[in-house]
């Protein structure tokens, strides 16, 4: 379909759609994440994007290739979104939490495009300019060039990797979810000290702290070792 798609100075419409609006990229983007948070992945089509937007599905590909090329354009908007309104500190280690703790909140507010787009590379401008961040946050810091990759690599992968967990958990029906959240008081906090001792021991910790994403702490802990790396490295 790669021939179908108009560039973009030839393929804005001069007409509103039937919902009154004029097709834009940004647009169809913004449409697919509401559509996909409201009815799950299955409503990542041309079609049922089409009749929300009041325009013919064939319109979708003046814009994006294929349903693959927008959902990559759902995964860059998510990254662009985890973005806005981000300020350095100078602080290498308070912005690299600020950025992954961005990250993470932006896939938790549209958690079923989170599980479709998490794990997406997409090339696009949102991605390159957080690597590039990413990436500037650590040499400026002091990180040999090797170190600096290695910890980008960590730091994205976790930060998505857990931004894709909590987000498969919130995008649970509400039963299913509620269900989970119950193991740890129902089951876990019931078990004896005879057969399962270190459960038992922590029981009234884990149904605290269970329930709630590990991110943050994980995300320290990386953040602690990497700063311990880099006194080393400095001698």
């Amino acid at each position: 379909m790669s021939d179908r798609v108009v560039p973009e100075p030839q393929r804005r419409r001069r007409r509103p759609t039937k919902q009154g609006v004029v097709l834009s990229a940004e647009l169809i983007v913004a449409t697919a994440i509401r559509l996909v948070g409201r009815h799950g992945a299955e409503a990542l089509t041309v079609r049922r994007l089409g009749a929300a937007l009041g325009a013919d599905p064939s319109a979708v590909y003046r814009y994006f290739h294929s349903t693959d090329d927008l959902l990559l354009a759902v995964a860059d908007e998510l990254i662009g979104r985890a973005q806005h309104g981000w300020q350095p500190t100078g602080d290498w280690r308070a912005d690299l939490r600020a950025i992954g703790l961005r990250i993470h909140a932006s896939y938790q507010a549209h958690p079923q495009a989170a599980i479709l787009a998490a794990h997406r590379t997409t090339g696009r401008a949102h991605e390159i300019t957080a690597v590039e961040t990413i990436l500037g946050i650590l040499r400026t810091a002091g990180f040999p060039d090797p170190e600096a990759v290695l910890i980008y690599h960590a730091f994205v992968d976790q930060s998505l990797g857990f931004a894709a967990l909590d987000a498969a958990a919130l995008a649970l029906p509400d039963t299913a979810r509620n269900a989970d959240h119950q193991v740890w008081q129902a089951s876990y906090a019931r078990l004896d000290a005879v057969g399962h001792p270190n459960i038992a021991a922590t029981a009234h910790l884990l149904t605290a702290d269970m329930n709630r994403s590990g991110y943050p702490y994980a995300l320290d802990l990386l953040l602690e070792a990497a700063g311990a790396r880099l006194r080393a490295a400095r001698g």
